[in-house]
């Protein structure tokens, strides 16, 4: 008998122990009302901008040990009760800690009142602001290409999904800029050879393989490969690239198997708006219009040669 009760003790203490919390448990949540929940999740999001703030500085450390330290003290002025030096002691340094959080935080927090200083960036989608930056970023570093002379290839990736050619180059994923950018194409590097593929405002992939195209409408000794490469991706997607010539560092937008030529840095940041009108002002896809009429109302009809935007490039040009 005494065997059979000590084997089904441990049982029976588990059940009781799993009763109990979840009693505990339902007494909490019939605590809970509209008011509480909504406290709660003030409090989190506090907590979460806090540590959006200070993430990626070495305010992340200074925080770490400011909380091990309140911890470690709280936990000692509990178990030392008795000892009433050490007690004091803990009474007056964590007062001095709240006065300290200022001060170490002081990078922070002034960045953090600047943000909020700046009301515009609340009126703005953060994705908008993203693309804007994107479309800078990409037209400075074309045309600062374009002033050495480098080659570029820089794709947009629009509805249509460019995994596939994403995977024959060499995968990325960084924010998008000028410098960058300027590197990657720097004929000196690894990745210069190729397409730079951007997907939701981030390079995703470099030295990506893209079909060539526009061998109906053009001659090799018109363009060369990396103006065929733009054509190609473009007459089989919905993407956008952004070329430069290495030969002439004439600036170029492809879309739709068509192509403009002879863009400056306000021209080329005007074009690739265009294409992504629905992005930046948020309307209705129906009221956009679409690629080839934009190249419509920019001037560039469609023919069977390549349209341009200011003269007649030179024989031969590439």
């Amino acid at each position: 008998m005494l065997k059979a009760i000590n084997a089904c003790w441990p049982k029976l203490a588990g059940a009781r122990c799993k009763s109990n919390a979840v009693s505990d448990l339902l007494f909490i949540l019939s605590g809970l009302n509209l008011g509480s929940i909504i406290d709660i999740f003030l409090v989190t999001l506090v907590f979460f901008g806090v540590l959006k703030l200070i993430q990626g500085t070495q305010a992340v450390q200074v925080l770490r040990g400011i909380l091990i330290f309140a911890v470690l003290a709280v936990i000692a002025a509990s178990a030392f009760q008795t000892l009433t030096a050490f007690s004091w002691l803990i009474d007056k340094v964590l007062p001095a800690l709240l006065v300290a959080i200022p001060i170490i935080f002081q990078p922070e927090l002034r960045r953090a009142l600047e943000r909020l200083g700046r009301t515009s960036r609340f009126l703005v989608s953060t994705r908008q602001t993203q693309l804007e930056e994107t479309i800078e970023a990409v037209s400075e570093a074309a045309i600062y290409l374009s002033q050495i002379p480098h080659g570029a290839l820089i794709v947009f990736e629009r509805e249509t999904g460019l995994e596939d050619y994403i995977e024959t180059g060499v995968r990325v994923d960084a924010a998008v800029s000028a410098d960058l950018l300027s590197t990657v194409f720097y004929p000196g590097t690894i990745l210069h050879d190729g397409g730079v593929i951007i997907r939701n405002n981030r390079i995703v992939a470099a030295a990506t393989v893209l079909p060539l195209g526009g061998t109906r409408t053009l001659t090799k000794e018109l363009l060369g490969t990396r103006h065929r490469a733009a054509l190609g991706i473009t007459e089989t997607t919905d993407a956008v690239a952004v070329v430069v010539s290495e030969e002439t560092g004439i600036v170029s937008v492809a879309h739709d198997g068509h192509l403009l030529r002879h863009l400056d840095k306000r021209r080329l940041e005007q074009v690739l708006r265009a294409f992504f009108k629905r992005q930046l002002t948020d309307t209705n896809p129906n009221e956009i219009t679409p690629g080839h009429n934009i190249l419509k109302r920019l001037g560039f009809k469609k023919s069977n040669k390549p349209r341009y935007y200011s003269g007649n490039p030179p024989a031969g040009s590439k």
